[in-house]
């Protein structure tokens, strides 16, 4: 009976050994898949009690941001070389003797165009020479002679009959002679409008033209917020001029918007250097933006310039000469 006894809490002690065993092993498993899943979850969200004691308030990053744009000191004299080189450009533009042809034409009065071009009353042999009616294989453009390329180009685009003169925003209104383009034309032995459109010294076909219309309206100068389509002010006609030249001898649409960004550069240097300022803030390089973007509304029309330079500020910019910003003649 004794033997019954002692089996039977032999028994009920050992059911109670095991069950506390069972326990401690639920407990070991449960502690080792929290502590896995807590693990896990720090790897994932990169967060623990001590990161969280040691983070930063929400705003930190973006004051780093702020304090490695306002530590960027872009170089003023190397983004002014090469928005505006000293040694200038070589073009392969065939201006043959279209000088000579618009003073014959009366487009140019030759007293009055080199007065204004030079106060004086002759013109240096590097611009004489495109007008003297020799054969003249290709354009040099500087900060010297920016100017001349303003008012040359200019009669140019005013006097070559073309469809953007005949058929677009030039001629809605009925204001057409009251333009700074039309109007403002003072240098030449007839009035205006009785050279407006009137002569063919560039012959396109039908393709050509539709790539002058295209390249026209998305080419913005500063000094107004119209695309060269809408050629009312000087430089925009000037550049209805180049691009007419050059789709008629050929050039592709990159190399059109490549020369035309290095006209609009001199004519307008202190712009441009601010847009490649604004660039360099942004950690891009403005030789490698594509000229058809530079010369859009977003950063060459008037509005899209005030925009940039409220971002970039004055910029005490080297000496700057020459140019061709005045939308006179």
């Amino acid at each position: 009976m004794n033997y019954k006894r002692r089996l039977a809490k032999f028994n009920k002690s050992l059911k109670k050994t095991k069950a506390s065993v069972f326990q401690v092993f639920l407990i070991a498993v449960a502690s080792f898949l929290l502590g896995f899943y807590v693990q896990q979850l720090s790897l994932i969200f990169d967060f623990s009690f001590f990161n969280f004691l040691s983070s930063k308030p929400l705003g930190s990053n973006a004051e780093n941001n702020n304090s490695k744009s306002a530590s960027i000191n872009p170089d003023l004299a190397k983004l002014q070389e090469e928005v505006i080189p000293g040694k200038g450009y070589v073009f392969k533009i065939r201006w043959g003797d279209l000088g000579k042809r618009l003073i014959d034409d009366g487009v140019v009065d030759e007293a009055k165009f080199t007065k204004a071009i030079t106060g004086g009353d002759t013109l240096p042999d590097n611009l004489k020479k495109y007008m003297d009616g020799s054969d003249q294989k290709q354009i040099e453009l500087n900060q010297d002679n920016a100017q001349f390329w303003v008012d040359i180009l200019w009669g140019l685009g005013l006097a070559n009959k073309n469809d953007i003169l005949d058929k677009g925003q030039m001629i809605e209104g009925g204001n057409t002679g009251n333009y700074a383009s039309t109007g403002g034309w003072t240098i030449g032995q007839k009035e205006p409008m009785d050279i407006y459109s009137k002569s063919s010294y560039i012959a396109l076909s039908q393709k050509q033209q539709e790539i002058v219309e295209e390249i026209a309206k998305g080419v913005y100068r500063p000094c107004c917020g119209n695309s060269t389509a809408f050629p009312d002010c000087n430089h925009g006609m000037a550049a209805l001029g180049l691009i007419e030249l050059m789709v008629s001898q050929n050039f592709s649409k990159e190399e059109i918007y490549k020369t035309l960004l290095a006209f609009n550069a001199y004519w307008f240097p202190s712009t441009y250097l601010d847009i490649s300022y604004y660039f360099a803030q942004n950690g891009k390089d403005y030789k490698k933006i594509p000229p058809k973007e530079i010369l859009s509304n977003t950063f060459s029309s008037a509005s899209g310039y005030r925009a940039i330079k409220k971002e970039v500020g004055a910029v005490a910019w080297p000496a700057l000469q020459g140019g061709g910003g005045g939308c006179g003649a």
